[in-house]
């Protein structure tokens, strides 16, 4: 039972009406054939929202005894084989990684250099740091970046404390949404197996050129590869 009056209330379909008294939000509930149920304790107004109690409390023990079945797992997040990667996609796989922290899990997130760009791994290292950043509400560092061979790694594990108070803001805006982790796993599947492809197929080509030799030196002409670096560096 609800004791505190009034709350801010949230409707069933997550629409924000306000704050009320709990004897008028407990009638609306009642109207809808729904319930009332507090979602946010600790809050002045405590945050209600007005759903079928019984329906949520079936969906969170299924959710639960998912969770207990399979485990948190560590989640493997590739950026790509190049430092070069478009900064929407570096964002795509922040919200990968956010989703997969809120689930309980650890996250790697991998940054891989091409050809003479492990010259300018501070690149990548600064990636990874702002990654950290904007992953810092919900996560911690468990291993700084370091790199190994071609690619510089980050591993975040799940902050509890963290997790808990980023939830419920969400539930204070109206804004709680179910993940669906299968869906979010084969997504990332998908995108690393795209990646490790293309890493195979960039491999093939190298090898390639360099068993065909190089040719007589000419000073006059330039070097792809610098010419790559140089444009991003901005030096160009």
């Amino acid at each position: 039972m609800i004791r505190l009056s009034p709350i801010r209330l949230i409707g069933e379909e997550g629409e924000q009406l306000g704050v009320v008294e709990t004897p008028d939000a407990m009638r609306m509930a009642q109207t809808a054939g729904l319930d009332l149920v507090e979602v946010v304790s600790d809050s002045r107004p405590p945050v209600c929202k007005i759903m079928d109690y019984g329906k949520y409390k079936y969906e969170l023990s299924k959710r639960e005894g998912k969770s207990k079945s399979t485990g948190h797992e560590m989640k493997e997040i590739r950026l790509g084989r190049s430092i070069k990667i478009d900064p929407h996609d570096v964002q795509i796989r922040v919200d990968q990684s956010r989703r997969f922290l809120i689930a309980g899990h650890k996250v790697s997130i991998t940054q891989r250099f091409r050809g003479r760009e492990m010259m300018h791994k501070q690149l990548g290292e600064e990636r990874l740091f702002q990654i950290c950043q904007d992953l810092s509400d919900v996560a911690k560092i468990e291993m700084a970046p370091r790199t190994a061979g071609r690619q510089i790694t980050l591993v975040l594990g799940p902050d509890k404390a963290k997790i808990e108070s980023y939830k419920a803001k969400r539930a204070q805006e109206g804004k709680e949404a179910e993940e669906d982790l299968a869906k979010l796993e084969a997504e990332v599947a998908a995108q690393n197996a795209a990646i490790a492809a293309k890493e195979e197929s960039e491999d093939k080509a190298d090898d390639s050129k360099s068993k065909k030799g190089k040719g007589p030196k000419d000073n006059r002409a330039s070097n792809p590869v610098d010419d790559e670096i140089a444009d991003l560096l901005g030096e160009a």
